[in-house]
C-alpha cells in the first residue's frame, strides 16, 4: 500500500509541473493579442489580433481578401478560356464586363473601408503571399 504522505507530495509535484507547462504559453490576458514572431524565424504564425473596436473592419478585410482571390482566379480562368478559343464573342464580352464591374465594386468597398490592395494580401509565411504581387 502507498503511504498517504507520498501520494500528497506526488499530487503537489504534478500540480507544479502543470503550472510550469502553462507558464510557457503566451499570456492572453489582454484578449487574443500575441507578440508577432520576427519574420523568417521559423516559429508558428501568431493568432489574429482582435479588438472590439476594429472587429468589423477586420472581418470586412477577410471577406474582401477572399472575394479578391476568387476574382483573380475567375479572371485567370476567363483569360485561359479566351486563349483556348473556348468562348463565343458574346460570352467573352459578358465575362469581360462582369470582371470589370466586380473590380470596380472591389475598389469601392476598399475605399469605403479605407483598405488598399496590399491590405488584402495575406502573408502566408514561408509560402509567400496569398495574392500575386503586381
Amino acid at each position: 500500500m502507498t503511504d498517504p504522505r507520498q501520494a500528497g507530495s506526488s499530487a503537489a509535484a504534478q500540480d507544479d509541473d502543470f503550472r510550469r507547462a502553462f507558464d510557457l504559453l503566451p499570456s492572453v490576458s489582454d484578449g487574443l493579442r500575441a507578440d508577432p514572431a520576427p519574420p523568417g524565424d521559423g516559429s508558428p504564425a501568431t493568432r489574429l489580433h482582435t479588438d472590439a473596436d476594429t472587429v468589423e473592419r477586420d472581418l470586412i478585410r477577410l471577406v474582401l481578401t477572399i472575394v479578391e482571390l476568387l476574382r483573380q482566379l475567375m479572371e485567370r480562368t476567363a483569360l485561359h478560356r479566351v486563349d483556348q478559343e473556348d468562348l463565343t464573342e458574346d460570352q467573352e464580352e459578358r465575362i469581360g464586363l462582369t470582371l470589370m464591374i466586380l473590380q470596380d465594386r472591389m475598389a469601392e468597398l476598399c475605399e469605403r473601408y479605407d483598405l488598399t490592395p496590399e491590405d488584402l494580401n495575406l502573408d502566408l509565411g514561408p509560402l509567400g503571399s496569398l495574392l500575386p504581387r503586381n
